[in-house]
């Protein structure tokens, strides 16, 4: 009822955002039919942005240019919320997205974004390799959506300016930075510590002045931003490994014959290991780079942090159906 009433609301936009989109791409070019447009808000070097080139390349070879993929990275065509409503009315083809702003639209994709619900990367690569990963993506289609495919988007870990954190015990007291989330609020504080939202952007200068003790991201991120300059404690918690989702108007899918339906899944299918294998590297190079720095970087038992997630789990995945997913997702953590 709630994902209704949001699409209800972005109904009454759609016509000034589809025309804002339209401009914006460039009329001709952008709606040619065999070009697909995409957004991604991660800069142009991200492994998101070089895995949808993939796909476009992919497309292009297997059609002999009739079909192709044009990517407008770096947030050029707004934050993830905007281009999501584009998107869905079709004003936007393709869109790769972060799940935190399709939990509203779609609940199913709520218990791949609770924290500790994937033991590992590998967990959570099979998870949404699997039939599990088919059904979350398959109950989008309600939203105006097709989803194609899941991405990474890293194991996030608390870092902070006081200490290592190896128990809750150690989180209790401190200010920790949190997205504007409510899961991740009420994440941050069931471990004992007090969550701050503040836009990721001021959290370097909120770190140097002590208005926050820490906060919490991925290698990558971590590195990129610069926090590890001034947060030199990084506790692998990996309390989160929410993935990315990669969507398709269905509006454009509608107008694809069922060929083109199924070579657009595949060439999604294909770019997955792509983007795979850019993120681990880029991992890798990250933290060479963090520890390189001198930043004390401790291992953590996860379980008694975990142990206090299920009030949050039950909070947030409330429904039988998402009940019934959560189950799943930690029973094929227990398979190997």
């Amino acid at each position: 009822m709630k994902g209704r009433a949001l699409i209800g609301r972005r109904k009454v936009l759609v016509g000034t955002g589809a025309l804002a989109a339209s401009l914006l791409l460039g009329g001709c070019e952008a709606r040619m039919s065999g070009l697909l447009t995409s957004s991604d808000t991660h800069p142009a070097d991200y492994p998101t942005v070089r895995a949808v080139e993939f796909m476009g390349r992919f497309l292009s070879e297997r059609t002999g240019g009739r079909l192709g993929i044009k990517v407008y990275s770096g947030g050029q065509l707004g934050s993830e919320i905007d281009t999501l409503e584009i998107t869905s009315f079709g004003g936007l083809d393709l869109n790769r997205v972060n799940l935190a702003p399709l939990n509203s639209m779609a609940p199913l994709s709520i218990p791949p974004s609770l924290p500790f619900i994937f033991n590992s990367v590998d967990h959570m690569r099979r998870t949404l390799d699997s039939d599990i990963g088919d059904e979350i993506l398959a109950s989008l289609t309600d939203n105006g959506l097709i989803g194609l495919c899941f991405y990474d988007s890293g194991a996030r870990s608390f870092y902070n300016t006081r200490g290592p954190i190896y128990t809750p015990a150690d989180m209790r007291g401190l200010k920790l930075r949190v997205p504007a989330s409510d899961a991740y609020v009420a994440m941050v504080n069931a471990l004992g510590a007090n969550a701050v939202p503040i836009p990721f952007g001021e959290v370097y200068q909120a770190l140097a002045q002590g208005v926050i003790d820490g906060a919490e991201n991925n290698w990558p991120s971590f590195e990129s931003a610069r926090h590890y300059e001034v947060a030199r404690h990084f506790s692998l918690t990996h309390h989160l490994l929410t993935p990315e989702a990669l969507v398709m108007s269905k509006m454009k899918w509608d107008s694809l014959s069922p060929a083109d339906q199924a070579l657009v899944r595949e060439a999604a299918r294909a770019s997955v290991p792509v983007m795979r294998k850019l993120w681990d590297a880029r991992v890798n190079a990250a933290r060479e780079t963090i520890i390189a720095s001198g930043v004390e970087v401790n291992e953590v038992d996860t379980a008694p942090f975990a142990a206090l997630m299920r009030p949050v789990w039950e909070e947030f995945a409330a429904s039988p159906q998402q009940r019934s997913l959560v189950e799943r997702i930690v029973a094929a953590g227990e398979r190997k």
